[in-house]
């Protein structure tokens, strides 16, 4: 029997499903609590997550006890909460955040030789000699998108092209607090430095349609619209407008083109969603446990493509077609732990540039 999928800020759901589909890759042998529980934080609210869950507690007979919430709630339950907080594992959503997580210190760093296998170096956060603080799961890009009738796509196929003056009055973007803001210019300072960045952050402004504001979802159809010219959008907020049936939806899609930016100078930006062990966690045998299962290829498959993201394990792939259509595309080699680092001195720049 399948529960239905409930969202909590303030209490535990036991969660207590079955599921067919098998569990096809390693999960490491380390004995669980006796108890059989885990308690887990998470910022993920997908569909797909109710199969994952349950193939987790029929391999291993552990109950998952979870509270989801937005990110910036699970992270004052985690502050209010204390030593006495009865995390397991938190799964949170984006680098900025996971990098808040860790300087606030409600990580405890661990070592996995199968996590540290399946997981490439560039999406974890190596702690120190203690093991590594946190692991990143599944991937998203951030892609650059642009009206068709009003644009040319060679005026904005990379970030710093955005900043340019033929760009002037066209650019749309989050605003410059958000997370997903913060970590492509955390990832910018590493790439260019941040003279350069602020620079660029600087004409930004200058080339804004308007000022920052909604989601990465009111981008695309404010391009759509051509009340944008151009605009930064995750991956999964288009692919989720490329498979809607909705013929609004497709209408947008129609009036829009997709590019993947600095193909030929760094990749196109990446960021993840990931978790770890949390610091004071009653069960740690249990949540190492779990977390080398979200390395597993059945688990990898449901994380990305529940969100039409990509997998951490780069030898698993998912069969989606929003994705295929999006094409193929290289990736930026920047460390999603330095992009997290670099949070602090992107608010910095975009506060002294007047990014709002």
């Amino acid at each position: 029997m399948v529960s239905k999928l409930t969202r909590l800020y303030g209490k535990a759901v036991v969660i207590v499903l079955a599921s067919t589909f098998p569990l096809t890759a390693l999960i490491s042998a380390h004995a669980a609590e006796t108890n059989k529980e885990l308690n887990l934080y998470s910022a993920r609210h997908y569909q797909t997550d109710e199969a994952l869950y349950a193939n987790f507690t029929k391999a291993t007979g552990i109950k998952i006890n979870r509270i989801e919430a937005d990110d910036n709630a699970l992270l004052e339950r985690l502050n209010s909460e204390g030593s006495r907080s009865p995390a397991d594992v938190i799964l949170l959503v984006d680098a900025a955040r996971l990098w808040r997580a860790q300087v606030n210190g409600y990580f405890k760093p661990i070592q996995s030789k199968y996590l540290d296998e399946r997981i490439p170096s560039n999406l974890r956060a190596k702690a120190d000699a203690d093991g590594t603080t946190w692991f990143g799961f599944s991937t998203r890009a951030r892609i650059i998108v642009y009206n068709k009738a009003s644009v040319n796509p060679q005026n904005v196929n990379t970030y710093e092209k955005l900043a340019d003056p033929v760009n002037k009055g066209k650019v749309c973007t989050r605003s410059g607090s958000h997370p997903y803001m913060l970590s492509l210019v955390g990832a910018l300072i590493e790439r260019d430095g941040s003279v350069a960045t602020e620079q660029w952050a600087r004409a930004m402004v200058t080339n804004m349609a308007r000022s920052p504001k909604g989601g990465d979802t009111d981008q695309i159809k404010a391009v759509a619209s051509g009340e944008c010219g151009v605009a930064l959008t995750n991956t999964y907020y288009l692919a989720r407008l490329m498979r809607s049936t909705k013929p609004e939806d497709m209408a947008v899609i129609a009036k829009i083109g997709h590019l993947w930016p600095n193909q030929k100078s760094g990749g196109v930006h990446i960021n993840i969603s990931g978790g770890g062990v949390a610091k004071n966690a009653p069960n740690p045998k249990a949540a190492i446990q779990f977390l080398e299962y979200l390395a597993s290829d059945a688990a990898q498959i449901y994380l990305a493509d529940g969100n039409n993201e990509w997998p951490a394990v780069p030898s698993v792939k998912v069969d989606n077609s929003a994705l295929k259509a999006l094409g193929p595309f290289e990736v930026e080699k920047v460390s999603v732990a330095a992009i997290g680092r670099n949070q602090v001195a992107a608010q910095r720049i975009l506060d002294k540039v007047g990014y709002k």
